[in-house]
């Protein structure tokens, strides 16, 4: 089944996507719509290849993310193998819709984009085994993780790079993981105006979605409509060193579709803080 949280004027909805149809559900959003689809009542419907998508999960309570994920990444960076996945987190104020425009802060000078399979969890799950956390997997969807690589590493602690305000999109719709076969080997890939920086495959996952989500419900109970982001491949030969505002964005991952976004200026002045030369004196 496929899922959607649609914009119509200021309100979301849930969508059930069926080819070109968006047949709109008694539901507020797409977790919503997984959680009661033995109960949804069609509602209308609109044409799925024009509607405004939404981020799939609107309002999550975790978004946890992990770093050093693809083989292939870990390579790139000889970085030595993880023993334990490398969490990080982002908050809701994160998200944004697979088809919203992202404005670039004019803080930093290095921006850069990572395609990653996201996993949305669709039941509450707290110390659980790897086939409990399977079943437990709602569906998966597309995200991509700008980041603030000047941000990132200015200390040990990658957040500060991770969380500015809408800047990771999350669609276009939830796919139950009967229709990709669990996610085992889809291709992920990034271009930007239309040339590939990432290509990979969810086959050279380190840690499986099952094997995430059984390793986070040890720490904290995982709610529906959480977001695990699995991690990103590595880069191609043609990806530049950061993007720029006025590029065109495209993140697929084979079987689920494509977060488009276009890039923009930051409407906000740039005001880079100067807190240490005036703690110095």
């Amino acid at each position: 089944m496929r899922f959607a949280t649609i914009r119509i004027g200021n309100t979301l909805t849930a969508a059930r996507i069926e080819g070109d149809r968006a047949v709109l559900v008694n539901a507020g959003d797409a977790v919503d719509a997984y959680v009661r689809r033995d109960r949804l009542t069609d509602t209308g419907e609109v044409d799925a290849r024009t509607a405004h998508y939404a981020r799939v999960s609107p309002a999550p309570a975790h978004i946890l993310c992990v770093g050093l994920n693809y083989r292939s990444h870990i390579e790139e960076l000889r970085c030595p193998t993880p023993t334990y996945p490398t969490f990080f987190a982002k908050f809701p104020s994160t998200l944004t819709g697979p088809r919203d425009t992202i404005a670039l802060p004019c803080i930093s000078d290095h921006i850069e984009g990572e395609a990653e399979l996201a996993v949305i969890v669709g039941q509450r799950l707290r110390r659980a085994d790897v086939e409990d956390a399977n079943h437990a997997i709602a569906g998966y969807c597309v995200a991509n993780d700008l980041s603030l690589r000047d941000w990132q590493h200015r200390t040990t602690q990658a957040l500060q790079g991770k969380v500015f305000d809408r800047s990771t999109p999350l669609g276009p719709m939830l796919v139950t993981p009967d229709e990709l076969d669990n996610a085992r080997d889809l291709t992920v890939t990034f271009t930007v105006d239309g040339v590939e920086w990432q290509h990979g495959s969810t086959s050279d996952l380190l840690f499986t979605p099952a094997e995430l989500l059984a390793y986070c419900s040890t720490f904290l109970t995982l709610e529906p409509g959480d977001v695990i982001l699995t991690g990103t491949p590595g880069k191609t030969a043609h990806a530049a060193t950061s993007l720029t505002p006025g590029q065109h964005l495209v993140t697929t991952i084979e079987g689920i579709g494509a977060a488009i976004n276009p890039t923009a200026t930051d409407p906000l002045p740039d005001t880079r803080p100067i807190w240490r030369e005036e703690t110095d004196q």
